[in-house]
């Protein structure tokens, strides 16, 4: 739908040479038939507390018709009045019934709905970005296309949202950090968090439904409830390590130990959502994104986790050694480790 296909027929006046030698201009004629038609304010006055505009114009039985019009007698420079016929032409065409400006400019809104059912609005909105707004530019360069309403509101919420991300993921990797002591562990804890948003997209195929911004908030919510697993795994690695275990054992020692815990917290967490992702009421349907983005992904996140960080932890000692890039606190428990296993001969 757009506002230029809205049109109604414009009377266009036209001037002609025998007006200009009586002293008419294009803009005396066009002032003359708005005070008639439209007519002039007279004066203000106050009713009932309101203020009253008194208007002068002609009857509405002589307003009616164009005819009225052209028996209309135009007043010239020096009082005299001359049928408006033998000053002035007019024709009727059809124009825009209203002009719509932004920032000062001429425009046309274009507004759509899409069938939710069939497409998605922000993959319909993609297409047209890409390929109307590269041939409008080819053929008219000076017209410039511009996102409005929902699509605009949407790309403002998702950069804003982008941001929050960010400082989302660093304040986890800083409250991870500071209690761990490491700089790289915190990494290790925060590799699953992308198979969570890849468990997200699974269950939105599952279920069926589209990716919208909502689901960017389960996504988001997310990040801060899969580190749970990793953290669990993670700490009990560090306390085998401290208590003198090996570090491939305290690895593999992990994911034995503290499956239990990892599934009862993963477990609970999508039970608590699955009455939300059965509900079919169009109420639920609001939130439907967000907790298939949270349910699915935390069950596809404990299961990368209990195989993806114990992994992760072990390669990482490794290049620790060789680059000393490792935390302080894993990397004098790993030498102090391997002093045992290897002691120095005694020099006396």
């Amino acid at each position: 739908e757009s506002t230029s296909n809205s049109t109604a027929q414009e009377i266009n006046l036209k001037i002609k040479p025998e007006a200009e030698i009586l002293g008419l201009t294009l803009q005396d004629l066009a002032q003359q038939v708005r005070a008639g038609f439209y007519g002039v304010e007279a004066q203000r006055i106050q009713r009932d507390g309101e203020e009253v505009k008194v208007m002068v114009r002609f009857p509405a039985s002589e307003r009616s018709s164009i005819g009225s019009l052209e028996g209309m007698y135009i007043r010239t420079s020096d009082g005299a009045e001359v049928p408006f016929l033998a000053v002035a032409g007019m024709d009727l065409r059809n124009s825009q019934s209203n002009i719509v400006r932004h920032d000062s400019k001429r425009a046309v809104i274009v507004t759509a709905n899409a069938d939710t059912k069939r497409v998605q609005p922000t993959i319909v909105v993609e297409a047209i970005q890409e390929e109307f707004t590269r041939r409008l530019s080819e053929e008219y360069p000076d017209v410039k296309l511009e996102l409005g309403g929902a699509s605009k509101e949407e790309q403002k919420f998702l950069q804003k949202l982008g941001f929050m991300m960010g400082v989302t993921l660093f304040a986890i990797y800083a409250l991870l950090a500071i209690p761990l002591k490491s700089y790289v562990q915190p990494l290790i804890i925060m590799g699953v968090i992308p198979f969570g948003m890849i468990g997200a997209l699974v269950g939105h195929i599952v279920m069926g439904i589209p990716f919208s911004f909502l689901s960017v908030f389960g996504i988001v919510a997310l990040a801060g409830v899969v580190v749970n697993d990793s953290l669990i795994m993670v700490d009990f690695v560090n306390r085998a390590v401290d208590d003198g275990l090996d570090l491939e054992s305290s690895a593999v020692l992990a994911g034995t130990k503290r499956i239990r815990a990892i599934l009862l917290t993963s477990l609970t967490t999508f039970f608590g959502l699955l009455p939300m992702l059965l509900e079919t009421s169009l109420t639920a349907q609001m939130v439907l994104p967000m907790a298939v983005s949270l349910g699915f992904g935390i069950l596809f996140a404990t299961g990368i986790t209990l195989f993806l960080i114990p992994c992760l932890y072990v390669i990482l000692v490794d290049v620790g050694r060789s680059r000393n890039v490792f935390s302080t606190h894993t990397y004098e428990s790993v030498l102090e480790h391997e002093r045992q296993l290897h002691p120095k001969p005694d020099a006396s």
